[in-house]
């Protein structure tokens, strides 16, 4: 279960958006330990609605490439964990931070999902086991690298791609006189 009701949050939201208590003054009014918690609120509400403070009813799991997406977005940019959650509408900078660190512990290894639960007590041995023990001849190596060379450039691409639309949609704003 949730530590904090959707309720709470909106309450907590709104009270400060009213503009009559800072982010501190709202965490020691609820007894709260941090307002950091309060401030991401503020900001994924700002960004998303109330659908932003909703727990979600099913964990979604997401692709490897989208764990590398924002993963590369956050070394690219050097925006924090919030922006880049707020970036990809999602309501949890702590898992995006959760897979910084694993791919900085594991590459992209850690970014793969791993099966969950006791492994089987059965009498065959396990195929996975032995995949494990088993090296990696050179050409499966040089295919795996081509595979994750691969992916950097799609990823780069579209990288590129997305700060070529940013540009050219700032510069028409401040062709009609908007500031950004």
């Amino acid at each position: 279960m949730a530590k904090y009701s959707e309720k709470f949050k909106i309450k907590l939201v709104t009270e400060y958006l009213q503009g009559n208590l800072s982010y501190g003054s709202l965490a020691k009014k609820y007894n709260m330990g941090s307002k950091n918690r309060i401030y991401e609120w503020v900001k994924i509400y700002e960004a998303q609605g109330r659908d932003g403070l909703k727990r979600r009813k099913t964990k979604k799991r997401y692709s490897v490439q989208f764990k590398l997406s924002t993963v590369q977005f956050i070394k690219e940019t050097g925006a924090s964990c919030l922006e880049t959650a707020i970036r990809f509408n999602m309501n949890s900078p702590s898992l995006i931070n959760s897979w910084v660190n694993l791919f900085q512990l594991e590459g992209i290894e850690g970014l793969k999902p791993k099966s969950k639960g006791i492994p089987s007590m059965s009498k065959k041995p396990n195929k996975q086991t032995d995949k494990v023990e088993k090296k990696l001849s050179r050409e499966e190596e040089l295919e795996r690298e081509n595979e994750l060379l691969r992916l950097e450039n799609a990823y780069l691409k579209k990288l590129k791609a997305f700060r070529e639309i940013r540009m050219s949609s700032s510069k028409s704003t401040s062709k009609i006189g908007i500031r950004t």
